[in-house]
């Protein structure tokens, strides 16, 4: 009697285990972004990922976006099979591909993007000397220097960018605002904040002799950080959009960048 009752435990813990194992993370099934549709698709809340992908579906019911803080985030809800896919900018992308053999980038791009600089609408004394800035740092090849030292795949980290040993920083402080969790545009590194975006503004500090000083946040509370006068800029791989126009300001292009679909390889 005890044997079956034991027996018959044994059987039902092994047909337990066998359905657990049994529930893996589906296979993938978004090879273009024409299989998003019916989806659930993951973005990081406040960028141009979720501004495309919302306007995209916002009249098809069967497709789900699930909104994350950071791009972190959606990434792990699509290696557990949570979302089928993540819409994010392409060089962030390739930096969670590169740490998980398990996800992969389409090759079909979703979109092109420019980012910029973002300003308060009333600074137009900043901007134009941000415009300046940058018009002096890309004649000299200093930012496509930066770009080269993050993204490059032959100089990738053998040309940082350096501040001239005689800058001048009587121009007081520029008060940066970023999320710093979008590599390699802005990111954590020994305690310390990098990447191409915290480089470029740097350089543009530099040439304005003004001292920078980075502060991380959520990404959609940049915009907000520079109206209220919190931050006097946000660098945040921003992309010009009409919607941010209405609120905010920004400077000339200082990178051109794509959105892309993430998904899982298999």
């Amino acid at each position: 009697m005890k044997f079956g009752k034991k027996l018959a435990a044994m059987l039902l813990a092994g047909t337990m285990l066998a359905g657990i194992m049994g529930c893996g993370v589906p296979a993938n099934t978004v090879n273009s972004p024409d299989d998003m549709a019916g989806k659930k698709i993951g973005v990081q809340l406040g960028t141009t990922g979720d501004t495309l992908v919302t306007d995209a579906f916002k009249d098809d019911s069967s497709t789900t976006v699930e909104r994350y803080k950071k791009g972190a985030d959606a990434v792990q809800s699509l290696k557990q099979g949570k979302i089928d896919c993540v819409v994010i900018d392409s060089e962030p992308a390739k930096a969670f591909v590169d740490q998980n053999n398990d996800l992969k980038v389409l090759d079909t791009e979703y979109t092109d993007e420019d980012y910029a600089i973002a300003i308060a609408k009333d600074n137009t004394e900043l901007k134009d000397k941000i415009n300046t800035a940058l018009a002096e740092l890309k004649s000299e090849g200093v930012l496509d220097q930066i770009m080269a030292n993050y993204t490059g795949d032959d100089t990738m980290g053998t040309c940082p960018y350096e501040s001239p040993a005689d800058v001048d920083r009587s121009g007081g402080k520029l008060v940066m605002a970023t999320n710093a969790a979008f590599k390699p545009y802005e990111y954590y590194e020994n305690n310390e904040i990098v990447g191409i975006d915290a480089d470029m503004a740097q350089a543009v500090a530099d040439k304005l002799g003004m001292e920078l000083e980075i502060l991380d946040m959520d990404f959609d509370a940049i915009i907000n950080a520079v109206q209220s006068g919190k931050a006097d800029i946000g660098v945040a791989g921003m992309t010009v959009n009409e919607e941010r126009l209405q609120s905010i300001d920004f400077s000339d292009t200082y990178a051109k960048a794509k959105q892309v679909i993430i998904v899982r390889a298999k």
